[in-house]
């Protein structure tokens, strides 16, 4: 039986320096993973990674198809941008490797498609890393919700704003590698994933249509490098039962916030309200530094120097199924569903956005897109109907 995956990592900029490191060499589910190689075109994360992972020459690679032909290996790890997902996941899948990423699945339907089907048609296990997941205070609704607890959902709003400086590339340091983070990320594909996905984990629902409508005011004022972007979105979805949501995202917080990411959500239902609370994840400080806010259920820093948390046990977890897979567990591919979901309601609140108006105040109303006959256009009726759309 095999007790250890080999790993290759493809892609170490800043989710891996935030999270993945603690992951593979400082977290509970390390002894499970065996890190054999990396891949990144960046000379500088190859470098720090390398040393980091204790990696020869030879294990370190600027090209990820190099190292997927000469790394024997059980799986890999794609940490790139979300529009740089799907082909090298259909290579490690058509290798025969098993594949681990963050959210969202892809940047497109027609990706996320391509993904899931190579995964299914390889037999092999595409994990993704939604960790809000994972979070203890999500199980929890999710469980109360789906037990009877609250009713009929029917409407509710969910905000997840960030501080500034995530996406001002004048900040310094940078919060992000790129000085384009904030143009090629909106706050829908960076921040909205990640509370639809919340959402649709507790309800159980499935999207129907998508309307977003966009605010530039900060971002374009920002000196000496303007940014033509949003600073929030508010994504409003409609779901196939009628219920409806407002996820409402964005970046322009002032950096003395006592989070980077400020957060909640409020669910309305037919016998009950349901507040989660999730801008208080239990341990604030005024110190010299100014007011903050240390979420140890999303990373917990312990004295014997093991990294937990909501945040590492997501990933972790999805490496325990894929050992699992591999010492011959079935794969549920009906799980995969949500994780198609989410990236509907991505492209098309994008879509949304580019076919809206904007008026002169900088808000941009974007157009209604209706999911069914959206994914259809993307990827037929048939494969539609496999997602209920």
């Amino acid at each position: 039986m095999k007790n250890k995956l080999r790993v290759g990592v493809v892609g170490a900029g800043a989710v891996v320096r935030e999270i993945y490191q603690y992951l593979y060499f400082q977290s509970e589910y390390s002894p499970l993973l065996e890190i054999c190689a990396v891949a990144d075109p960046n000379k500088e994360n190859l470098q720090w990674f390398g040393n980091l992972a204790k990696l020869p020459d030879d294990r370190c690679f600027a090209d990820y198809q190099k190292m997927l032909a000469e790394v024997e290996l059980d799986a890999v790890q794609i940490n790139t941008p979300d529009h740089l997902h799907c082909r090298p996941a259909l290579d490690a899948l058509a290798a025969g490797l098993d594949v681990v990423l963050p959210k969202p699945t892809a940047a497109t339907v027609k990706d996320a498609h391509a993904m899931i089907q190579a995964a299914k048609e390889a037999g092999r296990y595409l994990g993704v890393d939604f960790h809000k997941r994972e979070d203890p205070r999500i199980k929890e609704a999710e469980a109360r919700f789906k037990g009877g607890r609250y009713g009929t959902f029917q409407t509710g709003v969910f905000y997840m704003i960030d501080k500034l400086l995530v996406a001002d590339p004048n900040h310094s340091p940078r919060f992000f590698a790129s000085p384009d983070f904030a143009e090629r990320n909106t706050p829908v594909s960076f921040l909205t994933v990640h509370m639809a996905d919340a959402l649709m984990k507790i309800t159980g629902l499935v999207p129907a249509q998508v309307r977003a409508t966009g605010y530039s005011h900060k971002l374009p004022s920002l000196k000496p490098r303007a940014v033509n972007g949003y600073d929030l979105v508010d994504t409003e979805i409609v779901f196939t039962t009628g219920a409806l949501a407002h996820v409402i995202t964005g970046w322009a917080l002032p950096n003395t916030a006592w989070a980077i990411a400020v957060q909640s959500g409020r669910m309305i239902c037919s016998d009950g309200l349901l507040d989660l609370g999730l801008d208080t994840p239990g341990l604030r400080e005024i110190h010299a530094s100014g007011l903050s806010e240390a979420n140890p259920l999303f990373r917990n820093f312990e004295k014997n120097g093991i990294v937990g948390g909501y945040g590492i046990s997501s990933p972790g977890r999805l490496y325990q199924q894929i050992l699992a897979h591999r010492n011959g567990a079935a794969r549920d591919y009906e799980t995969v569903a949500p994780d198609f979901y989410t990236t509907v309601i991505l492209e098309a609140a994008e879509k949304s956005l580019a076919e809206g108006k904007k008026n002169e105040a900088g808000a941009t109303r974007g157009e209604a897109i209706e999911l069914g006959r959206f994914v259809r256009d993307q990827i037929g009726d048939a494969a539609a109907r496999s997602y209920e759309l």
